[in-house]
């Protein structure tokens, strides 16, 4: 049964058909599940469209990690009231993790909206949609994932690049993140099944994966099986993924410091298909606020595992995010951050102010930092990385790469590609999406480099 347009023309904007519309906001767990619930409306029949109004269902996919995610939803929601109220049979659905927070207070605040649901219970969004065309709201927020999201069908704007989860939940206890009250505890795909996604995706013309899981290290530590050691898969999957014949590109996300463990650096090492890229949470350089924050680890041994890297990994690439302000955070506190960045010369990072988050359990500590407090702490990090990426950018100047062509740049350049490294190459007019081209490197930014299509290179490194 597809959902349709509503018999009562009455109800439904003159021209509608069968429309779908997307926004997703959040991590990349989140844009993994557009795509599933992309694909379930496109297996019902409906088409994509960016247009409000000729649109059947609307989709927020929301984040609840930032502190103004609230706002951004019933924002959003306000915007969709008056095209709601001139076309009764646009059918509005709030999913994600502000969902599985939320839940039924959606709808108090918002009750023009038709179905709330949950991290866990996407598999079953066709049947909330025809239930709320006769019955009204709808709402399913489970607490367990029956069925992996990766076991739905997808739609994909990227032909060549893929989302593969491996892991969803956390086991972690940091106190300042939400993900595992929205997300629930970790759950380990069989390296069976994703080996198999894998394959079918090369087959459809995927050259390049990334896996995705809370904490990638701990993969596999939660499969109970009889006679199982129960220790960490990780490494193990990469040699298994890095073998799928026709795969060129292997990248995953996000390990944890904690966890972190030799045989993935040397599976990193060895794997022809695994990028010289790793984003490396270091959230502080403080090591009495990463006590605080529950990181179980510090500062120094954040570094050694970072030196272990780069000795094993020539050229490798390093991203990390990092936490200002967050609550008690003294001056000196946050001087022992800018340390650690000076010292681990990341090639990037993705730096935020501390925002509370009701259920975690920094939201009740004492010493919230003021924001102005806040702000110009912010500021100065991100002036020291900013200058910090510019010479790391600047050190590729002259060099040769292998870059995947991903298409268009969101900001300006025709065409935009990416090295192993997970660096941002403009090329002016370019190949088409999906080819591999060696490009030598004219120019560099904090944040992307220039380069030149080059018909052989007279050095290729990663």
């Amino acid at each position: 049964m597809s959902l349709g347009v509503p018999s009562d023309p009455s109800s439904t904007l003159l021209g509608m058909g069968d429309r779908y519309l997307i926004r997703t906001f959040g991590c990349q767990m989140n844009e993994h599940d557009s795509e599933r619930i992309a694909g379930l409306l496109r297996a019902d029949g409906m088409a994509p469209t960016e247009d409000a109004s000729r649109a059947r269902v609307i989709v927020l996919n929301t984040c609840a990690i930032r502190e103004n995610a609230d706002n951004r939803l019933y924002g959003n929601l306000g915007h969709l009231k008056p095209i709601k109220d001139r076309n009764p049979g646009l059918r509005i659905v709030v999913a994600g993790c502000l969902a599985q927070k939320d839940r039924g207070r959606i709808q108090e605040r918002a009750p023009w909206v038709d179905v709330v649901i949950g991290t866990h219970a996407l598999p079953h969004l066709l049947d909330l949609l025809r239930q709320a065309e006769t019955d009204g709201p709808q709402m399913d927020v489970r607490e367990q994932t029956e069925v992996f999201p990766s076991a739905l069908p997808a739609a994909r704007d990227d032909a060549f690049r893929a989302w593969v989860s491996i892991a969803p939940g956390s086991d972690n206890a940091c106190t300042f993140c939400i993900v595992p009250l929205v997300r629930g505890p970790q759950r380990s795909r069989p390296i069976g099944d994703i080996v198999a996604e894998v394959q079918g995706l090369v087959e459809r013309g995927v050259v390049e994966v990334t896996l995705l899981g809370q904490n990638v290290n701990t993969y596999g530590r939660d499969v109970k099986v009889p006679g199982s050691s129960r220790r960490p898969l990780f490494a193990r999957l990469l040699h298994e993924v890095d073998v799928v014949e026709g795969l060129r590109r292997i990248r995953f996300t996000s390990p944890h410091p904690h966890d972190f463990t030799p045989d993935v650096i040397d599976a990193m090492a060895a794997c022809e298909t695994v990028c010289e890229h790793i984003h490396f949470p270091l959230q502080s350089g403080s090591d009495r606020v990463l006590k605080s924050m529950r990181r179980s680890y510090r500062r120094e041994r954040y570094l050694v595992w970072l030196e272990a890297i780069r000795d094993a990994i020539p050229d490798v690439a390093v991203s990390t995010d990092i936490i200002v302000g967050f609550p008690a955070e003294t001056e000196e506190d946050f001087r022992q951050t800018l340390d650690v960045v000076e010292r681990a010369r990341f090639d990037s990072a993705y730096t935020f102010q501390y925002s509370p988050r009701p259920g975690t359990q920094a939201a009740s500590m004492h010493g919230q930092v003021s924001r102005e407090v806040v702000q110009e702490r912010f500021e100065r990090l991100v002036a020291l990385q900013e200058q910090i990426s510019l010479a790391r950018s600047t050190e590729q100047v002259g060099r040769t790469f292998e870059v995947l062509v991903e298409g268009p740049g969101k900001k300006g350049p025709a065409t935009q590609g990416r090295t192993r490294t997970n660096r941002i190459v403009h090329l002016g007019e370019g190949p088409p999406p999906g080819s591999f081209v060696q490009v030598r490197i004219v120019a560099a930014a904090p944040h992307h480099l220039t380069g030149e299509v080059v018909p052989a290179p007279d050095t290729v490194s990663v």
